[in-house]
């Protein structure tokens, strides 16, 4: 392929690459592999509670109204047809179904190694990491203290370096020693050079958009078409919940929306907060700030690749505080994605907590989380890995001891467990152990002994003793140890240096014109 100049240029990644890494690995993880949930989703909803959400988010759509707070949506949506008063806007229940049916139920996403392609939707499952805490916490600091660039770069390094972590989200942690004009420009190219996963934008109005979707493009060596040919990036906005939608997300959904790349809409609905008390009300709430969005992408694009998301979860009715991953997410979870079913739209959730360290609170809370989103058929999971405080903090401890339930949920998906071939039957093993001696030592076990159950990365299993006699080392100070461990022998992945040197040049070239408004 060759760009304006006449140069030839190569597309980063690929095989050779991964080849290249995998001897210097500092731990013996399962291999990449996005799992397939060959579960039946969990549906707490009868048909007659399928029907009263729907109609409840219809008559929220067209009787109460969302406020869309950029005047460019809604010129589009009275041109729809819509109703518009000032900055409400009401939709007809058949205009938002007819735009519904418009978004595909399942596309790809092709970052610039070809080979990490991820497919969004069916029952496909597939983990990020975290996104945009401005904090971070490590065991060598000991505290909570504002992110970094090299914070940021590091908990990149893990994101690339798992491979239970699918997709790149926002920032890991917000370096907030970079200005926020030009902040987009540096993490963006860190990403792209420390990463060679799918890339996420943060919908900030038009400077950050465009900037990362030509950064997307060069890194790819793509031209404009075949950037615009395939979804190769993906967005994430949120509603300001309750029922509105703000003027810089809007312009980047719209931007996005015209090339055809990736939309993800997740309205943050903290149910007796900013959303009814009541998780149906919530979820109703949350349902009719994420359609109305798809359905305006829709209508500027038919066919436009759309995910909706959920983060209903409740607050601390004592003191106001986020809660994440109770019982009321875990059901508002399972909900929603019954809901995105029923409309024939891929699911995001997240993997979240409220724990303020990597610690007991930090795993059950997680856990809860992610379990939730495997049982309501979520495809993209973000935060799966690394968030602690509700979204406030990035801890890499935490990144590494998520990523061992990610792996167990990897491999409980595997076919091969609840396969019932006659091999798997095993009845000649048993007949040949019969009623005495014991499995490990015949054929049937010997062959299979090395793959047969799952190997811990993280876990310890040794008995209290052997454990004690080997230090008696935490969980968090072993994740902190393989932190450290993945770091020292980290190598980015390969990208050609024509299309470095072409994407440093564009960050100078737009550094040097200012970056990106920092007002709205």
């Amino acid at each position: 392929m060759a760009d304006g100049a006449g140069r030839t240029r190569r597309r980063g990644g690929g095989r050779a690459g991964n080849a290249a890494r995998r001897g210097t690995l500092a731990i013996d993880q399962m291999r990449w592999s996005p799992p397939i949930n060959i579960d039946r989703p969990t549906e707490p909803l009868s048909e007659e509670g399928i029907e009263a959400l729907h109609n409840a988010a219809m008559h929220i759509l067209e009787n109460i109204g969302i406020a869309f707070l950029n005047e460019e949506a809604l010129g589009i949506l009275k041109q729809a047809g819509c109703k518009v008063e000032g900055e409400l806007v009401f939709m007809d229940r058949d205009f938002v179904m007819e735009m519904i049916g418009k978004a595909p139920r399942t596309f790809t996403l092709t970052p610039r190694n070809e080979d990490r392609r991820i497919t969004v939707g069916g029952n496909q499952m597939l983990f990020g990491n975290v996104s945009s805490p401005p904090n971070y916490w490590d065991m060598e600091i000991g505290k909570k203290v504002p992110g970094n660039r090299e914070m940021c770069q590091n908990l990149l390094k893990l994101t690339q370096y798992f491979n239970c972590i699918h997709f790149a989200g926002g920032y890991p942690v917000e370096p907030v020693d970079i200005h926020a004009s030009v902040r987009h420009l540096d993490v963006v190219f860190d990403k792209l050079t420390l990463t060679d996963k799918v890339m996420h934008a943060y919908s900030l109005g038009r400077e950050r958009v465009e900037d990362v979707m030509e950064m997307v493009r060069i890194a790819g060596g793509l031209s404009h078409e075949e950037f615009e040919a395939s979804p190769r990036m993906y967005t994430n906005i949120n509603s300001t919940s309750p029922l509105k939608h703000d003027q810089p997300m809007m312009d980047g959904w719209m931007r996005l929306a015209r090339r055809g790349q990736g939309l993800v809409v997740t309205p943050f609905t903290l149910a007796g907060a900013m959303a009814p008390v009541t998780m149906a009300g919530a979820v109703a709430q949350s349902l009719a700030e994420g359609l109305c969005a798809i359905a305006l992408a829709q209508y500027i694009n038919p066919g436009a690749p759309c995910v909706i998301g959920t983060f209903t979860s409740n607050v601390d009715m004592k003191s106001g505080a986020p809660a994440f991953g109770t019982p009321e997410y875990m059901r508002a979870t399972q909900m929603t994605g019954q809901m995105a079913r029923f409309y024939g739209l891929p699911m995001r959730a997240s993997g979240v907590c409220a724990a303020n360290v990597p610690d007991g609170q930090a795993m059950w809370e997680t856990s809860n989380s992610l379990w939730s989103a495997v049982q309501g058929g979520a495809n993209m999971v973000y935060h799966a890995a690394g968030w602690l405080e509700g979204g406030l903090i990035a801890s890499p401890e935490k990144f590494v001891m998520d990523c061992e339930i990610l792996q167990h949920i990897q491999r409980y998906m595997a076919p091969e467990l609840t396969s019932t071939a006659p091999d798997d039957l095993a009845l000649g093993a048993i007949e040949e152990v019969g009623q005495s001696g014991h499995f490990f030592g015949i054929q049937h076990t010997q062959d299979r002994y090395e793959t047969a159950f799952y190997q811990p990365f993280l876990s310890d299993w040794k008995n209290y003793e052997a454990w004690e006699a080997a230090g008696g080392i935490w969980t968090a100070e072993r994740a902190h140890r393989t932190f450290k461990e993945i770091l020292a022998s980290f190598e980015p992945p390969p990208m050609d240096e024509g299309i470095r040197e072409e994407l440093e040049a564009f960050v100078a070239r737009r550094k040097k014109e200012g970056g990106a408004p920092t007002d709205y």
